[in-house]
């Protein structure tokens, strides 16, 4: 059945910003700067490391995948959010959102665990280098993305049904710019504390625990390179394992903030701010956090463009 206003009854309106409207000019602006630097880094990133026989490395292997997984996650959102803000419609279908809200939990889940994959990477090119080649076979790696996947989209699978399920009394109206489960969730008509005791414990297991694991890593790499003596050795490693130190404290300090709190004790401006951070502005800093410190990848950036010897 369709309104007055053009849009079916099944649809959901996205408020976004709508009640800062001298904000959305320069919101749109902005989040359309960062999605083409997102797309255009991430991308990089891709084809350099499967162009570069030299990458050719498990390093570079979970880098590209991180890459893949911004970019899937910010194409799932902000092409719709850029239709909204630009536009006089802020609907979206329910298939859409379905699907825009899946994607979300299943990518970002997999970006939480690949971030704990990678510190063990480094922990074993650290900590174990004349057995890092064996440790770190290539069926290793592809088993241990393919499981991050598999476990995500387990969970995801979970908390979408659960959250679907809940009733809504006929509201259509999602305080945000794009299907998030907090918002989905203060769209119900009733407050399920078994929502909440799952969002809690799959956020230990998805949050925490991979967190916890990563802290752990790095602990005992701080304990080796204390003990190095070679300055070159020192600063690769500092650089390699700074870049996604600083990755995992942007991506989980916002996660682990906005899904770890009770969903009721979150302000919905302040959640839409969190959410515009981690879901555009992160990815976007990601390749240039790893590009910036990283000779390698700028080097074959070098190689691959023909100007290595200018």
């Amino acid at each position: 059945m369709e309104t007055s206003n053009g849009s079916f009854e099944t649809d959901f309106i996205l408020l976004g910003f709508s009640d800062r409207p001298q904000l959305q000019c320069l919101i749109s602006a902005v989040v359309f700067i960062f999605y083409v630097v997102t797309l255009v880094g991430n991308t990089t990133i891709i084809l350099v490391s499967y162009l570069d026989a030299q990458l050719h490395t498990p390093m570079y292997f979970f880098l590209s995948n991180l890459s893949f997984l911004d970019l899937c996650y910010t194409t799932s959102i902000i092409p719709q959010m850029l239709v909204n803000l630009w536009g006089p419609k802020k609907s979206i279908t329910y298939g859409g959102c379905v699907l825009q809200f899946f994607s979300a939990l299943v990518l970002g889940a997999t970006e939480c665990l690949l971030l704990a994959v990678m510190a063990y990477d480094r922990y074993a090119a650290v900590c174990q280098p004349l057995h890092y080649t064996v440790i770190m076979h290539p069926q290793l790696c592809q088993r241990m993305v393919l499981t991050t996947w598999m476990g995500s989209l387990g969970s995801a699978l979970i908390l979408c049904s659960l959250t679907l399920k809940l009733p809504r009394c006929g509201h259509r109206k999602v305080d945000n710019f794009f299907c998030e489960m907090p918002a989905l969730i203060k769209m119900a008509c009733v407050y399920s504390k078994v929502i909440e005791i799952v969002v809690f414990t799959l956020g230990v297991i998805f949050l925490l625990v991979p967190l916890s694991l990563i802290l752990i890593s790095y602990g005992v790499i701080t304990r080796v390179v204390i003990r190095i003596r070679s300055t070159s050795r020192w600063q690769k490693i500092l650089n390699t394992c700074g870049s996604h130190l600083t990755v995992v404290t942007l991506f989980y300090g916002t996660a682990i903030y906005m899904y770890m709190k009770p969903q009721h004790s979150t302000s919905q401006n302040e959640g839409k701010f969190l959410a515009l951070f981690y879901t555009i502005v992160t990815p976007s800093l990601n390749p240039l956090i790893y590009t910036l410190r990283n000779k390698d990848v700028k080097s074959a950036v070098k190689r691959l463009l023909g100007i290595d010897n200018c």
